[in-house]
């Protein structure tokens, strides 16, 4: 059992938890993540790691109620415990493994949306935690829906925060403040985007437009985080790719997000997921290459 030391709601829905796993604490690295159980009868639930302390042997989670299972979790309190609290899963960020002095030498950019703020966090911390400070951009659709933001500043060399109702911070979508800082006289050499799935998208769009290479995280489409169930699997530069197994970050301009949104709907039925099935044949699960 893994017990929760912290439970609280950040904002409507959105939930932080810090769970004593020193296991977990100990192995992982930004980018990576874990799946939990609320209980032997729970469904697997994979979650981004939001932070860890290696010497507490705590990490730390954010999760969104979408679903039943969810909701149940939402409902847990400091003291409590989860049944399964598996990882690190996935590969770590790719900056983890570049030499700190050629990190030093680019301006990195992350852009988060919504819940995504939570993964991207422990990637600006790692970097700061090395003297390396890079921008950041948190959008949400109004100010209420904001997470981390204390957080967020304290690791990012410079913080820009949007809303797409004007609310809070600059007005407008992500996207526009990229162009903007661009105009503005800024450069990238890098850009690193989390959020859903078609803010990923249109980040990109820009990305390839301004001609800063971008890395994406797909966990918003992963399901069992093993490969075995086929819903996270993605064409990454006209290759099958699963976000778990594989990723979850990726080449965000090689990405076919409209098929990967697409199957993300079909998914949601047992009558899409058998035609998925059919269709994709051996390349539909990640874990087995095989369907039967």
């Amino acid at each position: 059992m893994y017990k929760i030391l912290e439970a609280r709601e950040l904002t409507t829905n959105i939930y932080l938890m810090v769970v004593e796993a020193r296991r977990v604490a100990k192995r992982c690295q930004p980018g990576q993540f874990i799946i939990v159980r609320k209980d032997g009868e729970g469904e697997r639930i994979p979650l981004t790691i939001c932070d860890y302390d290696r010497e507490q042997g705590t990490v730390t989670i954010v999760f969104q109620t979408v679903g039943a299972e969810t909701a149940k979790m939402a409902g847990l309190k400091a003291g409590d415990s989860f049944h399964d609290f598996v990882g690190p899963l996935g590969c770590p960020s790719e900056f983890v493994s570049e030499p700190e002095e050629e990190l030093r030498k680019k301006k990195i950019l992350f852009v988060a949306g919504g819940v995504g703020t939570a993964p991207v966090y422990p990637q600006v911390k790692w970097l700061k935690e090395r003297g390396i400070e890079a921008d950041v951009i948190v959008g949400a659709k109004t100010k209420d829906l904001l997470i981390l933001e204390k957080e967020m500043e304290a690791v990012a060399g410079n913080l820009y925060v949007t809303t797409d109702d004007g609310s809070y911070g600059r007005h407008g979508m992500v996207t526009q403040t990229i162009k903007e800082l661009v105009e503005e006289g800024k450069h990238y050499d890098v850009c690193v985007a989390i959020g859903p799935m078609i803010m990923m998208k249109f980040v990109c769009k820009m990305t390839e437009e301004l001609n800063i290479p971008t890395v994406v995280s797909l966990n918003p489409i992963m399901v069992d985080g093993t490969g075995m169930c086929g819903a996270c699997r993605v064409t990454v530069g006209g290759e099958v790719k699963f976000a778990c197994v594989d990723g979850p970050e990726f080449d965000g301009h090689k990405v076919d997000f409209d098929q990967a949104m697409k199957r993300q709907q079909m998914y949601k039925t047992a009558e899409g997921r058998a035609v998925l099935k059919q269709q994709e044949g051996d390349t539909h699960h990640g874990g087995c290459g095989q369907c039967s």
